[in-house]
């Protein structure tokens, strides 16, 4: 495993971190906007977390079989929060879809959750918090009233039911992070724990609830979900982002989840109909902005 030096990192080192994020900021994209299209079809969003989980866990289980749970490392906190932290954004997510677009669910899921990431790092990793984190935190509040406003600011509003679940999945991916960066567990091992911990406390619960309602789904809807959720996102974007924290530090390689927004929104233009408003692009402008600089992302002259 690879760390940063204790000045920050090289120019190589952000180099290969940024690759390592942006790699996971495309499928994370994706996710969202395929997520959507499933849920505008034949699935719920329970049908999506057990695709995911389902086939995740399975993919994983011999892996973490020789491997282990890392007790030792993570103890029952650390370990409670890589299987909720990894488990619980997507069903959040995933239901906050139903309420709210994609566009809105990119600039609240990974838009904010470096926000998340840099509070809990500073505060558990003592990873510095600087004068420009400050004024990132001023951007990202911004431009999350900006989405809430254009929603119609009404409390009991559907949309306003939406942002709150994507809030949530930010703050409960971010515990993931900070965990799998305090333990030093690689981007794989991480995955196959979450996974396959969501594996034995969400599957028999979903068949005891829902029986075989997958039965009844076409099988291309099923294939669609089955590699967008449990083999792309819940594993190869999971070992890139890994892979960056590790490189980068939690704050600065959660920063790359910053370009999401912007990325769903325009996914979600040919694939979803769904165009975002002049409120939302500005709203989705300020929070990637924010996110990098609370993050600590590499700023011109800065490079070693």
């Amino acid at each position: 495993m690879t760390d940063i030096t204790v000045g920050g990192p090289t120019a190589a080192q952000y180099l290969r971190g940024a690759l390592y994020g942006l790699a996971a900021v495309s499928i994370w994209s994706g996710w969202i906007v395929v997520a959507r299209l499933g849920l505008q079809t034949s699935l719920t969003p329970w049908d999506i977390a057990a695709l995911r989980f389902g086939v995740a866990g399975l993919l994983l289980l011999p892996y973490l079989m020789r491997k282990g749970f890392a007790f030792e490392r993570l103890g029952w906190i650390g370990l409670a929060a890589i299987v909720i932290g990894g488990g619980a954004p997507v069903l959040l997510a995933n239901a906050g879809l139903l309420f709210a677009p994609a566009a809105h669910a990119g600039a609240l899921f990974p838009g904010v959750m470096p926000l998340a990431v840099a509070l809990l790092a500073a505060a558990i990793l003592h990873e510095p918090f600087t004068d420009a984190k400050k004024l990132g935190f001023v951007l990202i509040l911004l431009g999350v009233v900006a989405i809430a406003w254009g929603a119609g600011g009404a409390v009991d509003s559907g949309q306003a039911i939406g942002h709150a679940l994507f809030l949530g999945s930010a703050v409960a991916w971010a515990c993931y992070t900070v965990a799998m960066r305090h333990a030093r567990l690689d981007g794989l091992h991480a995955a196959a724990i979450a996974a396959v911990g969501a594996l034995l406390l969400y599957i028999p619960v979903y068949l005891a609830v829902e029986g075989a309602s997958l039965s009844k789904v076409p099988w291309d809807d099923l294939a669609l979900q089955a590699i967008v959720q449990g083999l792309l996102t819940a594993i190869i974007s999971l070992v890139f982002y890994g892979r960056a924290v590790n490189l980068l530090g939690a704050s600065s390689g959660a920063a790359f989840a910053a370009l999401c927004p912007a990325m769903t929104a325009v996914m979600a233009i040919p694939i979803l109909g769904e165009w975002p408003t002049a409120m939302d692009w500005i709203a989705i402008s300020g929070i990637s902005v924010g996110v990098y600089v609370v993050s600590g992302g590499p700023l011109p002259g800065r490079w070693n």
